[in-house]
C-alpha cells in the first residue's frame, strides 16, 4: 500500500484511471520494472502506482521516479574506459581467492574483476593470466599487482610478466608510496597520439585509504623514479616525457574498512576526504580524462552501494562478499563458514607479507584460533631477538600449538621455499638472526591461507580467512533467502542483486522526497522478489 501526503506537486502529467494499481504486490513489480519510469497517482481515495502516462487520462501524477537500470549506475567514463556494462568491481584477493573463475565470470557478464596474484610466484600468475585470456581475450579484466617491500623480487616478477604478457589493467593494493615497479608498468604503457594527445596503454586502478599515498598515484610519476628506470633502459625518453601529462592511476579507490590489508577508515569520511583531495589534484593538473573515485570496503549491502554512488562515487568495488561465492578460490569449509560471519566476527592479525612491520589486515575470527596464534608470534618476535633467545617453555609452547613441528625443521622448509621464492630475502636472513625469526613466524601465517583455500583437514583452527565486516551485512540481509545458501552464490547474481537492489532503493527515495510513504515491505529490496 501507498500513502502521499505532499499534493503541491503539478507535473502537468495525467495517467488512466484503469492502469493505476494499488496492490502491494502490484506497486512492487511496477517498482522493480526498472526500465520504465514510475507514476504515484490517486485511485479514488488509494494512491497507486503505474509505469504510464496518457494524454487522455483523468488522474494527475503526484509523484514520478525515472528509470534507472543497474548499468546507469555509476560514471559512465570509467564503464567507457573499462570496456564494461556495470560500474561495479570485483576487487583483487590474495593466493588467487579472487580466481580465474571469478574473474571470467564476472568478465563475460560485463563486470570488472581483478584476479588475485598477491602471495603467487609469476610462473603461477603467468599460467593464471594465460587461462583469463582465452576466456576473455578482448577482456574485461585486471591483474592484482600487491606492493611486497619484503619480497621486491615478487613485485619485480608480476611487473614483468604482466608487460611480457600484454596485461592492460592492474589494481594496485597495499601500497605506502610509489615504487620502480608500478611506476614502470604505468609508464612503458605510455604513447603519443596522432593528435598529440597521451595514449595510456596501461590503465592502473589503486586501492588506497590514506591521504598521502592517494595523493602519489593522483598526480605524475617521479621524476627520481623515471630517472631510475631511464638509466636501466626500462622506458624510453618520450615516456618519461608524457608521464608528465597524465596521473599515475586512472581510478583512486578509497578502500574503507574492508579485508585483508587495510587502515579500518570509516566509510563515511574516507569516500568524501579522497574525492576532495581528487578534486584538488584535478584542477591543479587538469587531466584528460580527469580521475575517478571509487568505493570499497564496507560495501555488502545494497544500501550501502547507494550510499556510496549517492556520495559521489564512480564505481563500487566487493571482495569479502565475492570471497564466499561458488567461484571463489576458497575452500568449501571456507565458504560454508564465510556464510555464517556476522559482522562482529571478524578481528586485526598481523600480515605476513609486512610481519617486519607490524602491519595488520583483517580476519575472520569466528571458528579460527588464527588472530590470536599470529599475535601470539608476534610479539615473541618484538620481544626477542632470534629464535634462539626465545625461553625454551615459549618455544616447547608454540612448536606444539601453532606449528605442530620442531622449529628446526620449519627452518629447513622455509629455506627451500624462499630459495625458489626469492634468494635475496633468504640471504639476508642467513646473516640475521632477527629476519631468520621472522621468516619462520611467516610460515605460519602464510600457510594458514592457503590451508583455507584448500580445505587443509586438522587444520581448521588455523585457517587465516579475510573478511570485512561488510561480509556480516550481506548475510543478514539475504537471510531467509535462496542466497543464504552458501551453494547457491554465484558472483554475477551477486553482483547483479546488489546494483538492481541500489536502483530500486534510488526510486523509492525519489518517491519519498515528494511525500510518498510505504510499507516496510515495498521500501526494501529483497533478492528474491
Amino acid at each position: 500500500m501507498l500513502d502521499i501526503n505532499n499534493n503541491n506537486i503539478d507535473w502537468a502529467w495525467k495517467v488512466d484511471n484503469s492502469t493505476i494499481q494499488t496492490q502491494s504486490s502490484a506497486i512492487k513489480a511496477a517498482l522493480m520494472d526498472l526500465s520504465n519510469p514510475v507514476y504515484v497517482a490517486k485511485n479514488g481515495a488509494q494512491a497507486g502506482i503505474t509505469n504510464s502516462i496518457s494524454t487522455s487520462g483523468s488522474e494527475d501524477v503526484l509523484a514520478f521516479a525515472q528509470k534507472l537500470n543497474p548499468e546507469d549506475l555509476g560514471d559512465d567514463a570509467y564503464k567507457k574506459q573499462h570496456g564494461v556494462k556495470y560500474a561495479y568491481h570485483g576487487g583483487a584477493m590474495a593466493n588467487g581467492i579472487a580466481s580465474v573463475e571469478l574473474v571470467v565470470a564476472l568478465g563475460k557478464a560485463g563486470f570488472l574483476c581483478s584476479f588475485g596474484a598477491a602471495g603467487l610466484v609469476p610462473d603461477v600468475i603467468e599460467e593464471s593470466i594465460k587461462r583469463i585470456q582465452a576466456e576473455l581475450p578482448n577482456g574485461p579484466y585486471a591483474v592484482n599487482l600487491i606492493h611486497a617491500p619484503a619480497e621486491e623480487a615478487l613485485e619485480r616478477g608480476a611487473v614483468e610478466r604482466f608487460l611480457k604478457l600484454g596485461v592492460k589493467t592492474v589494481e594496485a593494493s597495499a601500497y605506502l608510496g610509489l615504487t620502480e615497479h608500478i611506476v614502470w608498468y604505468r609508464v612503458a604503457g605510455l604513447s603519443k597520439n596522432a593528435d598529440g594527445s597521451v595514449n595510456i596503454g596501461h590503465k592502473v586502478i589503486a586501492k588506497v585509504s590514506r591521504t598521502e599515498v592517494g595523493r602519489r598515484f593522483m598526480e605524475p610519476a617521479p621524476k627520481k623514479l623515471l630517472d631510475k628506470l631511464l638509466a636501466q633502459g626500462k622506458i624510453t625518453q618520450e615516456q618519461a616525457d608524457l608521464s608528465q601529462l597524465v596521473p599515475m592511476a586512472d581510478d583512486i579507490t578509497a578502500e574503507a574498512d574492508s579485508g585483508g590489508h587495510t587502515d579500518n577508515r570509516p566509510f563515511l569520511t574516507l569516500l568524501p576526504t579522497i574525492i576532495a583531495l581528487r578534486d584538488e589534484v584535478q584542477a591543479k593538473f587538469n587531466f584528460s580524462p580527469a580521475l575517478r573515485v571509487g568505493a570499497g570496503g564496507g560495501i555488502g549491502t545494497p544500501e550501502a552501494a547507494l550510499a556510496a554512488f549517492n556520495m559521489g562515487a564512480a564505481y563500487i568495488v566487493l571482495g569479502s562478499v565475492n570471497q564466499a561465492c561458488v567461484e571463489a578460490g576458497a575452500s568449501e569449509y571456507t565458504r560454508k563458514l564465510l556464510a555464517n560471519v556476522e559482522m562482529a566476527d571478524v578481528t586485526m592479525a598481523p600480515a605476513a607479507d609486512m610481519f617486519e612491520m607490524g602491519v595488520k589486515l583483517q580476519v575472520v575470527k569466528r571458528g579460527s584460533m588464527f588472530a590470536m596464534r599470529a599475535k601470539k608470534l608476534y610479539d615473541l618476535y618484538v620481544a626477542y631477538d632470534s629464535i634462539e633467545d626465545i625461553p625454551a617453555d615459549e618455544r616447547l609452547k608454540i612448536e606444539k600449538q601453532i606449528f605442530r613441528s620442531n622449529l628446526d625443521d620449519v627452518w629447513a622448509g622455509t629455506e627451500s621455499f624462499f630459495q625458489q621464492r626469492d634468494p635475496e630475502m633468504l640471504a639476508r636472513a642467513q646473516s640475521s638472526p632477527k629476519r631468520k625469526m621472522a621468516l619462520i613466524f611467516r610460515w605460519y601465517l602464510g600457510l594458514s591461507s592457503r590451508w583455507s583455500n584448500i580445505g587443509e583437514k586438522g587444520r581448521e583452527m588455523d585457517y587465516q580467512i579475510w573478511a570485512g565486516p561488510s561480509l556480516g551485512a550481506f548475510n543478514s540481509w539475504v537471510k531467509g533467502t535462496y542466497l543464504e545458501d552458501f551453494t547457491r552464490r554465484g558472483a554475477v547474481d551477486v553482483a547483479l542483486h546488489m546494483l538492481k537492489g541500489a536502483a530500486y532503493l534510488q526510486r523509492v527515495n525519489m518517491l519519498k522526497s515528494q511525500g510518498v510513504t510505504f510499507t516496510t515491505e515495498l521500501a526494501s529490496y529483497r533478492t528474491d522478489d
